[in-house]
C-alpha cells in the first residue's frame, strides 16, 4: 500500500539507491535492455506492455484483471515486473514500465516523475478509495473498547510486548518498503512502543488471523481495501485527526493517515503511443468490493493471477466492456 506521496513506504530512500541494478522477484529489473517498452507499437495495435507489479495482494488484483484484459480483448503481450514502488516509477523514463495502476498518494515521486522530469502522467482514479492506520482483532476491541483512542494505548503497552519489542509494547508493521509514518507517530504521540516489522503483508495477516483465534494482543499497522478484512473485521484505532498538512514534514507527523483516492500513473511515452492499452488502463476503474474479490480468489482461494482474473471479467462483462470503449 502506499500512504502519502511523500511517505508512504519507509524504505523509499533505501530503495532508491538500489535503483537500477534491483532485480524484481520475477526475474526482471528496471534497466534490464531485454524488455520492450508498450509504447512500441503504432497507432492501433497494443505490442509489449510492460506492468509494474508492487507487493500486496490488492495491486495484483488490477493488475491481473487489467492484465488478462489486456491480453484476451486487446491482443497484447503482457510482461508483469514485480518491483517495489520507486523503483517502478524509475521505469517510466526508459520505457521499461509502461503503468503502475494502483498508487497511494506519493506527491515526492509525482514531482519528480510527473512534474520535474515529465517521464510519468496521472491516468486517472482507480475508483478505490484507500485508507490505512493501526489495528486490532475484533476480539480485543470488543474485550477492551478504550483501545481504540490513541491515548489509551500506554495504558497496555505491557500487554504488547514481544522479544523484539525491546521492553516496549511492539507495533507490527509489514513490508518495510511500505511507506509509513509510524516511527514518527510513536515518537511523536510519545508512546511506549516500537514498530517491529513483520516483513510482509502476508505474515501482517498471519499475524492478525492467529492473534484473533488465539486470543493474542497484536496492534499493528495495516489497510483497506483488503479481502482480510471479511474474514476477520479488524478495528482501527482512531488516532489524531488528519487535517491538511499536518503530515508535511515526515519527522513531526502527529495525526492519522488521510483517505487516499487511489490512481494509476503510466509513462509518457506510454500515453502518447496510441497503444489501446492505455486506453485500457486510464478507463479501468472498479471498487474496493471488487477489487477484494479478485484479491481473496488469489489469496485466500490460490487461484492463479489470470483463473482469478478470468472469474471475475466473466462475471461484470458490463464494466470491461465500459473500460474499451
Amino acid at each position: 500500500m502506499a500512504r502519502q506521496a511523500r511517505q508512504w513506504r519507509v524504505g523509499a530512500a533505501g530503495i532508491a539507491v538500489l535503483g537500477l541494478t534491483l532485480t524484481a522477484c520475477g526475474g526482471t529489473k528496471v534497466g534490464d535492455s531485454s524488455s520492450e517498452a508498450g509504447g512500441s507499437g503504432s497507432s492501433g495495435t497494443c505490442g509489449t506492455f510492460n506492468l509494474a507489479v508492487n507487493p500486496w495482494v490488492g495491486y495484483e488484483a488490477n493488475a491481473a484483471v487489467i492484465a488478462y484484459v489486456a491480453e484476451k480483448d486487446l491482443g497484447c503481450k503482457v510482461t508483469k515486473k514485480n518491483l517495489k514502488e520507486e523503483i517502478a516509477w524509475q521505469g517510466f523514463g526508459t520505457g521499461e514500465v509502461d503503468a503502475v495502476v494502483e498508487n497511494w498518494g506519493h506527491d515526492d515521486l509525482k514531482k519528480k516523475y510527473i512534474t520535474d522530469q515529465k517521464t510519468a502522467v496521472d491516468a486517472g482514479p482507480t475508483g478505490n478509495e484507500g485508507l490505512i492506520g493501526w489495528y486490532v482483532p475484533p476480539w480485543l476491541a470488543k474485550a477492551h473498547p478504550d483501545i481504540l483512542d490513541w491515548s489509551n494505548l500506554n495504558k497496555y503497552a505491557a500487554e504488547f510486548k514481544t522479544s523484539e519489542s525491546g521492553g516496549k509494547g511492539q507495533l507490527l508493521d509489514g513490508d518495510p518498503s511500505f511507506v509509513t509514518n509510524d516511527e514518527a507517530l510513536v515518537k511523536n504521540l510519545k508512546l511506549d512502543y516500537k514498530v517491529v516489522y513483520a516483513g510482509s503483508e502476508t505474515a501482517l495477516i498471519q499475524a492478525f488471523r492467529k492473534a484473533e483465534k488465539d486470543k493474542e494482543w497484536v496492534i499493528g499497522y495495516f489497510y483497506e481495501p483488503q479481502w482480510f478484512m471479511s474474514e476477520v473485521p479488524l478495528a482501527k484505532v482512531k488516532l489524531p485527526d488528519y487535517k491538511e498538512g499536518c503530515d508535511a514534514d515526515t519527522a513531526k507527523v502527529a495525526c492519522d493517515y488521510p483517505v487516499y483516492k487511489l490512481d494509476k500513473i503510466v509513462s509518457a511515452k506510454f500515453a502518447e503511443s496510441g497503444s489501446p492499452a492505455y486506453g485500457l488502463v486510464k478507463n479501468f476503474n472498479w471498487t474496493n468490493d471488487d477489487q477484494n474479490v479478485v484479491a481473496k480468489y488469489i489469496a485466500e482461494d490460490k487461484m492463479t493471477a489470470e483463473a482469478a482474473a478470468e472469474k471475475w471479467v466473466e462475471a461484470n462483462r458490463d464494466k470491461v466492456d465500459a473500460w474499451l470503449k
